[in-house]
């Protein structure tokens, strides 16, 4: 529906798009977003004259005030389009020895001087490759991609009490440049768990890449057809927190991302077959082994190249990776609730009430989430916040609700 209003979470994944030099279009589907409401809130957010890296670092409520200013105004940028015509054109030329995507762009910027650097026309020409060129081959550039995949085949743990053989789904994760593995099994494949890994993985390489690419994974995607997308909250959230760029292949398409494609098939050779006659009591010991394996195998010659994955992730591609956040991510949650007479609001989950003024009962909130904090709004609004208890059918009660507000 267009003009909806859109949440904080969305208003900075908006700003991390553009970032990456996504177009309106790419922004639209991939947050499921109007066209109309999205180039709204655009507008607002160019008429500050300040960059998007700039307006990423801004505090919500800084956000809130530039994109309900209606005073805000802007003409949208045509740069893309014109770029975009081009797209054909690029395609034949890099089929001639010595073009390379360097030269193209320092000939677009002779006759557009105005238009895209180099990151931003990289960026907008890879996108269109990934729509329409699937089988090309994909010169990958350091820091550029992480891919991830869940591997067809689980390994496995044992229960010492029960004797019971339990599954462990295994997620991988390769850096295409180098060739630069994560491989990590988990308890289950559940969000939690899923980005839990992520936020291993990223702080294993010691930095950030600009794009994460999926599969058609039902934890990252909620809607995937043939050329639209739209991603979930959750996985909304790892990306702001991160600043990572999120993409997402095609339905049956493996060839969007060779690289993970080819390390899971690695990692059944160097891996799942060094474990076949190995039995692990524990996730923590199978995951030190895992690791183990994968270091022999990062410092194992190339074939037919010189020199180890190791050399080139640490030499060639680290350099390129975006810092780590200051602070660790934190899976939030979010659900609904209403005020109730006496003037607390229920979390389902654990079903335990929280209060907030009595000015509010009868009003819909939004109950905001994690392991340690519950927080209530109100549209943008937080009423109140408080340290989440687990007790089932209890109560957390502040002393300042139960006066009037101030």
């Amino acid at each position: 529906m267009a003009n909806k209003p859109i949440s904080m979470v969305q208003v900075r994944r908006i700003i991390q798009l553009k970032t990456e030099g996504a177009c309106k279009y790419s922004i639209s589907r991939t947050l499921g977003i109007h066209r109309t409401t999205l180039e709204g809130y655009l507008r607002k957010l160019e008429s500050t004259g300040k960059s998007y890296q700039t307006l990423l670092a801004h505090s919500d409520q800084e956000l809130v005030d530039i994109v309900y200013n209606a005073s805000n105004t802007l003409k949208p940028d045509g740069r893309l389009k014109e770029l975009v015509k081009q797209f054909d054109y690029f395609l034949k030329q890099l089929r001639y020895t010595g073009v390379t995507r360097k030269t193209l762009w320092e000939e677009y910027k002779e006759s557009h001087p105005e238009g895209y650097g180099y990151t931003q026309f990289c960026e907008h020409f890879a996108r269109h490759l990934l729509r329409t060129k699937a089988t090309m081959h994909f010169d990958h550039r350091p820091g550029e991609y992480l891919q991830i995949d869940f591997a067809g085949k689980p390994l496995y743990i044992v229960d010492r009490q029960t004797g019971e053989i339990i599954p462990c789904p295994v997620l991988v994760c390769v850096l295409p440049f180098s060739n630069y593995p994560y491989i990590e099994a988990l308890s289950s494949a559940r969000q939690e768990r899923l980005f839990g890994a992520l936020s291993r993985c990223v702080e294993y390489l010691g930095g950030v890449t600009r794009n994460a690419l999926s599969d058609n994974m039902k934890q990252f995607v909620l809607k995937n057809e043939r050329y639209e997308f739209k991603f979930s909250e959750m996985v909304d959230q790892w990306s702001a927190h991160y600043g990572i760029n999120l993409i997402a292949t095609r339905p049956r398409k493996p060839k969007d991302k060779p690289s993970v494609e080819s390390n899971v098939y690695i990692g059944y050779l160097r891996i799942y077959a060094k474990l076949r006659n190995e039995i692990f009591y524990s996730l923590f010991d199978l995951n030190k082994r895992i690791r183990e394996l994968i270091e022999q195998h990062i410092h194992m010659s190339f074939q037919k190249l010189s020199g180890t994955r190791h050399e080139v992730f640490t030499e060639q591609e680290k350099p390129f990776l975006r810092p780590l956040p200051a602070e660790p991510f934190i899976v939030k949650h979010t659900t609904n609730g209403k005020v109730q007479m006496n003037y607390h609001v229920i979390l389902g989950e654990d079903k335990h009430q929280y209060s907030v003024y009595y000015d509010y009962i009868g009003k819909k909130t939004k109950i905001i989430y994690d392991e340690e904090n519950v927080e209530i709004f109100i549209g943008f609004e937080r009423i109140a916040i408080h340290k989440r208890d687990y007790r089932v059918g209890g109560y957390t009660t502040l002393d300042e609700h139960t006066g009037e507000k101030p």
